[in-house]
């Protein structure tokens, strides 16, 4: 008996994945996921149910419809005529319309499909009558006129047709490979791009970014191979920010390594859905389930396991299951409902940028929005230009890109940061005037340049939410030590506030922890350790703290202060005293002057106050000026006289009582 996944009898059946997991349990077929195996006589049950289902509910519609209300209007009638017919509003008629999958005005022209929709949604039986009957004498002159003017009248229908919401189409993934160094990306790269890129690198390892566009089974995929050497970290945070999906290649015969966890927390970074591909399965010291249980221990835990994480066992050499994997991603994507709109205003990401001494500055892109055509007037932060060329992924020359397309743009007038956004302009004037401005503030940022967040800053960001929470870079000496450390700080997680260690490892702090730290505003604490003098330097550039300790106790102190700044402080009410109004006077140029006798606590010049008029609240404000005789005074004590006034407030009346009082900020503890 054949078998297959629960996601194929979902492709054929046009079910989603998740409908098709329900559909399975609801008759008592037990699936972990999508990716569970079924057999023939499961697939058939499934078919028959749904068969059944379809032929119930179209006898039951056609019984409902058959006791429905008989509802006629005339041929050519709009959507809002329809509705205004069967007593409803138009924007219900829109609502039921856009349910249905279509994206229509409430002025466009009512079909019998549209009939149909409508009908079910309001329990109506609605049909075309007679049509729409011949005009008046009067009206024929005004017909005449619209006749005499048709090209506005066809501009009008044009536009109102033009006013429906748009339908976006799907785009492409956007896919980066991950991972340690030499455990296979680029040749599986070069086993679905049918290339031999790994010959042509230098030592056989990636030393930039490539973007390349590949075909299967009629959709396209964008990828982009990362570097997985440590050098390149920062290249790897990069790819990061502009993909969908993200691969994560672990060789079977070498386990999880250092960038490999590094590679996974840019991935959780970036927020992005992980695939891990199991490479070299095909060797004889493979482990594959070793590398599942590794990488579960990092929060990925395989489907088949119970998770959430899809893994598959391929070999990049001889293209083991690199199909399989190919099917995995569009499933994912599926799910991501990945849309753009080509007709919008192009923009997009710099993968990589560079002077070539024949093309002049050269610069990779990611198109994600809109149409790139040769011609366009770009613009960047640091850079501009007119696209003389575009070159795609096969070196060919094109002229235009739209949404998911990498390529190669020539006719910049520098090299731009990778990494940097890219938009299009209407004129080379106005680049030039975005290109001065922008300059201009890069100068008056690096005249006051504000280093990332500290942990003396914490509390005051926290007053503007902008910290949701105190992350982190940890490195330690000894493992022993950074367990230790990630145990206690865990243990200081509360329901207002938490600590997110982005990175742990032993060992110096490095440029990549730095790189990692500024792409998450992180801070990076580091016991019995020292940045190396990359790490030092780039840390200063990119504005990133770095706190050293020595005693585990200081550390833990210095946390916990910070996470207490974090929390908002509780604000109480403290009542001062109350005064009882027993005159009014009449000062010129000044208005009417409260006599008053504190009967309790204190009066305070420019406290809180609230007049209280027969036990109600009748006004609150503040306490402007205050008195004693002729002397102003900063407070009042109680069994003393005093006159006092209120800003924009003049209405006293004798035996009203003034209640002072002032808000206190107390200082949350975790505690």
């Amino acid at each position: 008996m054949s078998k297959m996944r629960v996601y194929e009898l979902a492709k054929m059946l046009e079910k989603s994945n998740s409908e098709m997991v329900d559909i399975l349990t609801e008759l008592g077929i037990s699936v972990k996921s999508h990716m569970s195996s079924i057999d023939d006589e499961a697939a058939a049950l499934v078919e028959e149910s749904l068969k059944e289902k379809i032929e119930k509910e179209a006898k039951e519609e056609t019984k409902a419809i058959s006791t429905y209300e008989l509802l006629t209007v005339r041929d050519g009638s709009s959507v809002s005529e329809v509705a205004s017919a069967a007593g409803e509003k138009a924007g219900s008629a829109v609502k039921l319309l856009m349910a249905a999958g279509l994206m229509l005005p409430a002025t466009a022209r009512a079909d019998a499909k549209i009939l149909e929709i409508l009908g079910k949604g309001f329990k109506k039986n609605i049909i075309f009558g007679a049509p729409e009957p011949a005009a008046v004498k009067e009206e024929k002159p005004a017909k005449k006129e619209i006749k005499q003017q048709g090209g506005k009248k066809n501009a009008k229908n044009k536009k109102t047709a033009s006013s429906a919401p748009k339908v976006l189409p799907s785009r492409p993934p956007i896919i980066t490979v991950m991972g340690h160094v030499d455990h296979g990306k680029t040749t599986l790269l070069d086993n679905i791009r049918k290339t031999k890129v790994t010959e042509r690198e230098a030592g056989g390892i990636t030393q930039h970014i490539g973007a390349s566009r590949v075909e299967y089974n009629g959709n396209t995929l964008v990828f982009l191979d990362t570097p997985g050497h440590e050098a390149f970290t920062s290249m790897r945070a990069r790819g990061a920010q502009v993909t969908d999906i993200a691969i994560l290649v672990v060789a079977a015969d070498d386990g999880i390594k250092p960038q490999t966890i590094e590679a996974l927390n840019h991935a959780k970074a970036a927020g992005v859905p992980i695939v891990v591909a199991v490479n070299k399965i095909d060797k004889p010291e493979a482990k594959p389930e070793r590398v599942r249980q590794q990488l579960s221990d990092y929060g990925l835990v395989p489907e088949e396991w119970g998770g959430d994480t899809i893994m598959v066992d391929v070999g990049a050499k001889t293209g083991k299951n690199v199909d399989q994997l190919l099917e995995m991603l569009l499933i994912v994507a599926e799910m991501q409902e990945l849309k753009a709109d080509p007709s919008a205003m192009p923009e997009g990401t710099v993968i990589e940028a560079n002077l070539d001494k024949g093309k002049g500055p050269v610069a990779t892109v990611i198109v994600q929005n809109g149409t790139l055509r040769r011609g366009n007037i770009i613009h960047t932060e640091t850079s501009w230009g007119k696209i003389r060329a575009m070159i795609d992924d096969k070196g060919r020359n094109i002229d235009s890109a739209g949404p998911s397309t990498p390529v190669e743009i020539l006719g910049l007038e520098n090299v731009p940061q990778p990494g940097e956004k890219f938009s299009t302009l209407s004129s080379e004037r106005e680049a030039r005037d975005i290109m001065s401005q922008n300059e201009f503030e890069r100068r008056e940022l690096d005249q006051n340049k504000s280093k990332r967040l500290t942990l003396e800053e914490l509390y005051e960001k926290m007053q503007t939410e902008e910290v949701p929470q105190l992350s982190v870079v940890l490195k330690t000496d000894v493992q022993g030590s950074l367990e230790a450390f990630h145990s206690s700080l865990m243990k200081m997680n509360t329901n207002a506030v938490s600590v997110n260690i982005v990175h742990e490892g032993v060992g110096r702090i490095s440029e990549s922890d730095v790189m990692l730290a500024s792409a998450s505003n992180a801070i990076i604490i580091g016991f019995n350790v020292r940045p190396d003098s990359n790490a030092k330097k780039i840390s200063e550039n990119e504005g990133v703290q770095i706190r050293l300790y020595q005693v585990i106790y200081d550390m833990l102190d210095d946390v916990k202060a910070a996470m207490e700044g974090m929390l908002a402080p509780e604000l109480r009410e403290h009542t001062l005293g109350t005064a009882e109004i027993r005159e009014m006077f009449r000062v010129p140029k000044i208005g009417n002057i409260a006599g008053c006798r504190v009967m309790d606590g204190l009066l305070r010049r420019n406290a809180k106050v609230r007049l209280i008029r027969d036990g109600v609240v009748f006004w609150s404000g503040e306490l402007s000026s205050l008195k004693h005789f002729k002397d102003d005074v900063r407070e009042i004590k109680a069994g003393n006289e005093c006159g006092l006034s209120f800003e924009k407030f003049q209405d006293f009346h004798v035996g009203d009582v003034i209640e002072a009082y002032e808000i206190l900020k107390e200082k949350k503890t975790l505690d």
